[in-house]
């Protein structure tokens, strides 16, 4: 996809359905990280975000919103206290927050084309490739 769509509200939720989110503002940076949190707390080699700004962003699942795991100060990853699924990650005093793309109904909408942490990547899985520079 080479333009994300403005005009679309995206969803999602854990798996359980007890936190569940929509998005009704512009995404951007689709991205995988590799850092050591996001591999501990995803139990795979990396884990993979899109953003969206806080405005028009709402937690409107039956559980609200999720609960908060501090992996460094400063920055919080939301995850739901019933099944444990991890949904998003949210710094202090940010104006966005990035929802993990594995939680959006529509997980084949955002194509992640940046790698946090490349230098952290396991060595046996390949890496998402550089971007390219704007000519």
């Amino acid at each position: 996809m080479s333009e994300i769509n403005q005009q679309q509200a995206h969803a999602g939720g854990c798996l359980c359905g007890k936190i569940r989110y929509t998005a009704n503002s512009r995404p951007f940076y689709p991205h995988v990280c590799s850092c050591p949190y996001c591999r501990k707390l995803s139990g795979g080699p990396m884990m993979a975000f899109v953003g969206f700004p806080l405005s028009g962003f709402v937690w409107d699942g039956p559980g609200g919103e999720p609960n908060w795991y501090a992996t460094s100060p400063g920055a919080g990853r939301g995850f739901c206290g019933n099944c444990g699924s991890r949904v998003c990650a949210l710094d202090d005093g940010s104006d966005a927050v990035f929802v993990t793309i594995m939680s959006l109904d529509d997980q084949g909408v955002f194509v992640p084309r940046n790698q946090h942490f490349r230098e952290d990547a396991v060595s046996w899985l390949p890496q998402v490739p550089e971007p390219r520079a704007a000519v």
